[in-house]
C-alpha cells in the first residue's frame, strides 16, 4: 500500500513513474470527448472518498473526473459532514472509512489530520493539500514543464512571493527531481528551514535572494501564487500586500529570465496583484495547461497508490 503524503516521502523512481504515466494517459485521451471513460478502467469497481475540510475547485473537480474516467466511483464529503476530529477521533474515522472505500483523498488544514489518517487507514491516503504542503499540484507542474521544455533536471526554478505550502512542495521536488530552486520574497515569509535543508542534502542548490531581478536571472521557470488566503483578516491582507508588492511578476521582471522561460501559477490568481494579466495571458504562461494536468497527474498518483 502506497500513501502519497509528500513529494520528499516518495522515491525519485516512483515519482518519475507517476509523471511518465500521467503523460501517457494524457496522450491516450487526446481528441476524446472529456466525458468519455479511458480505454483502460483501472479503478473499475473501486470507491474513492474525497474529503474536503477546505474549499476547492480544481482539486475537487480533477479528482472526481479522474476517478470517473478510470471507471471508479467517488464519495465527496466535507469536513462539516464528517466532523473530523470532533465527534470522532481521526484514527477511528480512518479505520471506519477503510472498511467502506478503496482510497482516501483528503484536503485539510492541519498536517496532523493527514498524517493521523494515513497512520490508521488500511487503504492508501492522498494529500490533496494541507496548510504545509501541496504535492499533487507540484506533480502537475513538473508534468507541465516537461511537456513544454523537456526534463526538469538541472533547470532553474524561481518562486516569487510567499514561501507557502505550494512553495514547500516545490522545494521537496527540487531534491527529488534534481533541479535548482531560488526563493525571492520578504524574510518574514521565507520557506521552512527544514524543507530547504532536505533539498540541499539531496544535492539541489536552494538559494534565497531578496532582489527579485537578480533571482530570476537565468530562470527556466518563474512561479507565483496568491499573496493572501481567504482566511486572512483585512489588516493582514494589507500588511502582506505591502510586503509582497516588490515581488509582483510582470513583463519587466520576466524580461530578466531566460527568453524561453515559462510562467506558472496554481490558481486561483488575483490579477494585477501577484501577477499581471499581461504575463498570465502572455506567450510564456502555461497556467491552463498546468490546471489541466492536475487531472492527469492525480490519475497517475491514484494508480500508483492502488498498484493498478
Amino acid at each position: 500500500m502506497n500513501h502519497f503524503l509528500d513529494i520528499h516521502k516518495t522515491s525519485p523512481e516512483d515519482l518519475r513513474h507517476i509523471i511518465d504515466q500521467a503523460a501517457a494517459m494524457k496522450a491516450a485521451r487526446a481528441g476524446r470527448p472529456k466525458g468519455t471513460p479511458d480505454d483502460e478502467q483501472p479503478l473499475k469497481g473501486r470507491m474513492v472518498a474525497l474529503i474536503f475540510e477546505k474549499p476547492s475547485t480544481r482539486t475537487r473537480v480533477s479528482f472526481d473526473v479522474g476517478v470517473r474516467q478510470m471507471g471508479g466511483e467517488t464519495m465527496v464529503l466535507s469536513g462539516k459532514d464528517m466532523q473530523l476530529g470532533h465527534g470522532e477521533t481521526i484514527a477511528d474515522t480512518a479505520r471506519v472509512m477503510s472498511r467502506y472505500v478503496d482510497l482516501i483523498m483528503i484536503r485539510t488544514f492541519d498536517e496532523t489530520v493527514l498524517t493521523e489518517m494515513a497512520e490508521y487507514a488500511s487503504v492508501p491516503v492522498i494529500n490533496g493539500l494541507t496548510d504545509r504542503t501541496h504535492p499533487c499540484q507540484i506533480m502537475a507542474d513538473i508534468q507541465t514543464f516537461e511537456e513544454h521544455r523537456g526534463p526538469i533536471k538541472g533547470k532553474k526554478v524561481v518562486w516569487t512571493g510567499d514561501g507557502n505550502n505550494v512553495c514547500a512542495s516545490f522545494i521537496h521536488a527540487a531534491g527529488q527531481f534534481g533541479f535548482d530552486f531560488t526563493f525571492t520574497g520578504p524574510k518574514q515569509l521565507d520557506p521552512e528551514d527544514e524543507f530547504v535543508g532536505l533539498a540541499r542534502r539531496a544535492g539541489s542548490t536552494i538559494t534565497i535572494e531578496r532582489d527579485p531581478v537578480k533571482a530570476v536571472e537565468g530562470a527556466d521557470l518563474v512561479v507565483a501564487d496568491t499573496w493572501v488566503s481567504m482566511h486572512d483578516s483585512q489588516s493582514s491582507k494589507e500588511r502582506r500586500h505591502n510586503m509582497l508588492r516588490p515581488y509582483q511578476v510582470n513583463e519587466a521582471l520576466m524580461a530578466h529570465a531566460k527568453p524561453d522561460a515559462l510562467f506558472m501559477h496554481c490558481l486561483p490568481a488575483h490579477r494585477e496583484e501577484e501577477v499581471t494579466s499581461a504575463v498570465m495571458d502572455g506567450p510564456q504562461s502555461v497556467i491552463f495547461d498546468e490546471a489541466e494536468n492536475r487531472l492527469h497527474a492525480q490519475k497517475a498518483v491514484m494508480r500508483w497508490c492502488l498498484g493498478v
